[in-house]
Order: C-alpha cells, then sequence, then structure tokens
C-alpha cells in the first residue's frame, strides 16, 4: 500500500503543477478525519472539527500563493489523471496511517520505541522491493544512467540528492509514525499539515524568499488550528487525570 500510494503520488506530481498539487494534497487532512472516525473511532469535538477545518484551509492557501508556472505539454486527459491519481493518495495515505494506529493498539500492544522503528522499516522494506521491481519491469532503470549524465551539478551531485533524500524522509516517517504510536494517526496528519504552513519562514531564512500577506494568514491560521488540537488534548488530559484520581479513591475508600 505505500509502494503503490507513493507511485499515485507520483503521478499526480508528473502532470500537475506545483501549486494544483498542493492544493489537493491539503486534502489529506479531512481524508484521515473521515478514516479515523470509521476505523479508529475517534472522538470529535467542536475543537477537533476546528483544527481541521482551519489547518486544511490553511494548507490549502499556502498552495494557492505557488506562483510556479503550469505544467505544459500536459494534454486534458493528463491533466485529470494527475487530480484522481493525487485525490486517491490522499486517500490512501490517510487510511494508511489509520490502520498504523490500529495495528498499534489491536496488534502490536507494545510501548516501546522499537516497535515504532519495526513498523517503520518493515513496511519501507517491503515498499522499496516493490518499487524496485516496478523499476526494472518498466524497463525504466535503462534511463538511470542518463539522468545522472545530464545532471548539471554532476553525478556525484546526483547520488548525494537521492541519498540524503531518502534519510531526511525516513527520519521523517519514523517521527510520523512515532505521533501515531503516542497520539493518533489524526495528530500526526495535524503536525504534517502544519508543517507545510511554516515551511514559509524556512524559506525565508534560508532563501531568503518573500514573506507576503496570504503565507502571513496561513501561518497564523495554522497555529490557530493547531492550539485549538492541543487545547483539547489538554482537556482531555484533564479529565483523564481526575478519572484516575476518583478512581484511585474509590480503591482507597473500599481497602
Amino acid at each position: 500500500m505505500v509502494a503503490g500510494d507513493n507511485m499515485l503520488y507520483s503521478v499526480g506530481l508528473l502532470y500537475l503543477s506545483a501549486s494544483t498539487y498542493s492544493l489537493i494534497c491539503a486534502t489529506q487532512l479531512a481524508f484521515n478525519a473521515i478514516s479515523s472516525y470509521f476505523i479508529n473511532h475517534q472522538k470529535f469535538t467542536s475543537l477537533i472539527l476546528n483544527s481541521v477545518v482551519i489547518l486544511s484551509l490553511s494548507a490549502s492557501l499556502i498552495a494557492v500563493n505557488d506562483d510556479s508556472d503550469k505544467s505544459s505539454g500536459v494534454t486534458k486527459g493528463k491533466y485529470i489523471l494527475g487530480i484522481l491519481t493525487t485525490l486517491g493518495a490522499s486517500a490512501l495515505y490517510s487510511v494508511l496511517l489509520s490502520l498504523m494506529q490500529l495495528t498499534f493498539q489491536k496488534v502490536l500492544k507494545k510501548e516501546t520505541f522499537s516497535v515504532v522503528l519495526e513498523m517503520q522499516i518493515y513496511t519501507s522494506v517491503v515498499a522499496t522491493c516493490v518499487s524496485i521491481a516496478g523499476l526494472f519491469a518498466s524497463g525504466e532503470w535503462k534511463t538511470l544512467q542518463g539522468e545522472m549524465d545530464g545532471f548539471t551539478p554532476g553525478k556525484l551531485s546526483y547520488i548525494m540528492t537521492l541519498v540524503w533524500t531518502a534519510v531526511a524522509w525516513q527520519l521523517c516517517s519514523v517521527g510520523v509514525v512515532g505521533l501515531i504510536f503516542i497520539v493518533s494517526s489524526l495528530f500526526s496528519n495535524v503536525i504534517s499539515t502544519l508543517s507545510l504552513a511554516v515551511t514559509p519562514i524556512a524559506s525565508l531564512i534560508i532563501f531568503h524568499d518573500k514573506m507576503n500577506g496570504v503565507k502571513i494568514i496561513a501561518m497564523l491560521m495554522a497555529f490557530w488550528g493547531f492550539a485549538s488540537y492541543i487545547y483539547q488534548n489538554y482537556l482531555d488530559d484533564i479529565k483523564s487525570r481526575k478519572a484516575q484520581a476518583n478512581a484511585n479513591d474509590s480503591t482507597s475508600s473500599r481497602c
């Protein structure tokens, strides 16, 4: 499923502009809210619903603000295919997160960091094997040498780009799976969506990118939505502590 999801994302990115692609990807939080409700029995409060809506709108604003050019030479059929595959990838990714949470709760039933690593390593190994099989089955492995030769910075830069991209994604994935393990799939997706809105800050510091009004509004909305979710978790924690205290008092009185 992970390999198929990545394939769908790749097809979408091939036929869509970066702005359109990002805008559609922002729907994954809404998809995750649905999958969490049905698969993980996630309880929705007004604060959580507010968080999902605000973060989705924030990510959409960032995508709309993207001034990248549209993909050239793409037919209408391929454009529609790109939209459908990206939507499918967003929905499948949300289901994957919910299934991971279900696996932690119903199958593994362990509260150790090694379980998080096992979940990440095993799924990545299988996905890598499927992807490599697809690479050779499609014959695209023959074009790798040409890509390396055509890479302007050189072959070493080409290899290092692939290596460090893979390392960065693995670190990100461990964080995503870890948040699913500790909190929930929806919270993990909330953090991922929040990062999309905070990215302009990194662009401003590292690449001296321009910070316009739309980006500022999107970031403020993202912080608002994130704060709503955190506050709901805070209220749930207080409720849980009170329930535990009452249970302990009841036990003590019986003794």
